[in-house]
């Protein structure tokens, strides 16, 4: 192998990251290996890592508290696009990668390491969200991918090899599933979740409630939000990561938030995920109701393409780009007015929109009253129909004077009969 005198490792202190340690010591002699933890909000995950890291070899560890910086940053513009990807993934896992790699990349540079590496498959996506972060901004690093290398074919064997190392995990071959928690959600994959047709076990989740055994009453909750950024709850003005700490603890209570979802992964092969974004959904309902009353229409119809092709550029790694930004500034112009207070009810695992109301909203009440005859004339209707629809009158007319009729009359179902 290369020469490598120094490492930066992405370490969470899980399964995969643990038994990388050892690895790159044992396979890149006389390498220092420094673990990078970037605090995304994993909450008790974090009690006794530094312990851990130096017990498996490494020289120190290095944490970062980020979570209000992934929330400004990556959260709530993301949210803001209204990106989702395939209809139901809030890209909580998506968003991070990026940020966690840019800090890992800055560490880097700070230590003067020559090479980087993470845990990341051979199967997944976190590895070319990793990657090509370090690649847009500094291709100089080293990148190295254990996975991709190593006879370790399964976590079963990672398994054995770190208690080999005399490695301590939470893991157990019972308990296998890869998890990924940061303030945004918690992610579940592989064990049963792999057969798609095996319902999740309700041990497994963490962050939220059955909605079967969710409270008997609903609750509000009301959401301010200043040019599209959320900034208080429930009257209350809080920081981005007050703000989501109590929404968590609320939604979660109430069971809102699960995803089991089949997605497409960027290396193309499908993966069954289970989420729990509780705080996230609830938000995400919140910004694009307060939308409703704050776009108009050729705007929000036209951000409806653009959030498509945001969720794809965050899946697929591609952040530090320059279409990225790009969209981002559509994004932002679409914000200026998206100020005021959303009343969402919560209640087993169901979230209602029960008010929005803003100061810049475009919804008029005397507007929209069928009475208000200064505003809107209906008689007007006429001519506007008659110019909207001339394309098709033409067409029809067409097809009737060359002796045919309109394509679109009702057809002949009897020719489909069976005999």
């Amino acid at each position: 192998m290369d020469r490598v005198n120094k490492v930066v490792l992405a370490y969470s202190g899980g399964l995969d990251t643990s038994v990388i340690v050892p690895w790159l010591k044992n396979n890149y002699r006389g390498c220092q290996v420094i673990c990078f933890t970037a605090d995304l909000g994993q909450e008790e995950e974090l009690n006794g890592l530094e312990e851990k890291a130096i017990a498996s070899g490494a020289s120190k560890l290095i944490i970062q508290d980020v979570r209000q910086e992934f929330l400004k940053d990556y959260v709530f513009p993301t949210m803001q696009a209204g990106a989702v990807y395939e209809r139901h993934y809030l890209l909580g896992t998506s968003m991070a990668r990026p940020l966690i790699a840019r800090k890992l990349v800055e560490v880097a540079e700070s230590e003067q390491a020559d090479a980087v590496a993470h845990g990341c498959t051979g199967k997944g996506n976190d590895q070319v969200r990793f990657e090509l972060t370090v690649m847009a901004l500094n291709p100089k690093l080293k990148i190295i991918a254990p996975w991709r290398q190593w006879e370790i074919r399964s976590r079963e064997d990672a398994i054995r090899y770190a208690a080999r190392h005399n490695i301590p995990l939470a893991q157990t071959e019972k308990d296998i599933y890869s998890r990924d928690r940061n303030i945004f959600h918690l992610s579940h994959e592989g064990g049963p979740l792999e057969d798609p047709w095996n319902e999740p076990e309700e041990d497994m989740y963490q962050l939220t409630t059955s909605p079967e055994d969710a409270p008997d009453e609903p609750e509000y909750v009301e959401i301010g939000f200043e040019q599209g950024n959320p900034v208080s709850l429930n009257g209350r003005d809080l920081s981005a990561v007050q703000l989501f700490d109590h929404l968590n603890t609320i939604a979660g209570r109430h069971g809102i938030g699960r995803v089991d979802i089949v997605e497409n992964r960027l290396v193309g092969m499908k993966s069954r995920g289970v989420y729990e974004t509780p705080g996230g959904t609830v938000l995400f309902r919140a910004h694009q109701a307060l939308e409703s009353i704050c776009l108009d229409k050729y705007t929000m119809h036209y951000k409806d393409f653009v959030a498509v092709k945001y969720a794809e550029l965050v899946y697929n790694g591609m952040w530090f780009t320059q279409l990225r930004e790009a969209l981002d500034a559509f994004v932002r112009v679409t914000q200026r007015n998206v100020t005021g207070t959303v009343r969402l009810k919560l209640f087993k695992g169901n979230i209602t929109v029960a008010g929005r109301k803003s100061p810049t909203s475009l919804y008029r009440e005397d507007y929209a009253s069928f009475g208000a005859n200064d505003v809107y004339n209906q008689q007007d209707a006429h001519g506007f129909i008659q110019l909207f629809g001339l394309p098709m009158k033409v067409e029809a007319l067409l097809a009737i004077d060359g002796g045919g009729e309109s394509r679109y009359r009702r057809p002949d179902y009897s020719k489909f009969k069976r005999d």
